[in-house]
């Protein structure tokens, strides 16, 4: 959860992160804003697909279980400078055809009153791993 200042700090960052790993929505929407924004790493437009406002962000974050339902974000570091943050990782995830993801990505953040605002998810675009045998 985050801090009850006015200020994200780097710990924030890894809390959020460790929630995405336990697949924990409750304490994921606790992080973000009453105004949030999440643009997706792929999707049809420009900035990948855009969901604002919690209902949306909720249902596109727990799309990412539904799709992997092992996802894992690894190996993460955070950096913070005032409302401003990123936090790099390795997405690892199964497919439902038994082929696997591992990619490089990094979330831009844009904090507001404490809490995150928007996060804007990059990953590269690498082929899917086979499915293991």
């Amino acid at each position: 959860m985050p801090s009850s200042k006015h200020s994200i700090t780097v710990e924030t960052l890894s809390a959020f992160s460790a929630a995405w790993n336990r697949h924990d929505i409750d304490s994921l929407m606790s992080f973000m804003s009453h105004d949030c924004v999440f643009q997706t790493a792929a999707g049809p437009d420009s900035c990948g697909a855009r969901h604002e406002g919690p209902a949306a962000v909720r249902a596109a974050f727990e799309s990412a279980w539904l799709n992997f339902p092992d996802a894992q974000w690894m190996n993460d570091r955070h950096f913070v400078d005032g409302n401003f943050g990123v936090s790099e990782w390795t997405f690892t995830g199964t497919a439902a055809d038994g082929s696997r993801i591992e990619a490089d990505g990094v979330d831009i953040f844009t904090f507001k009153d404490g809490k995150i605002q928007l996060k804007n998810a990059f990953r590269k675009n690498r082929p899917n791993l086979p499915a293991a045998k």
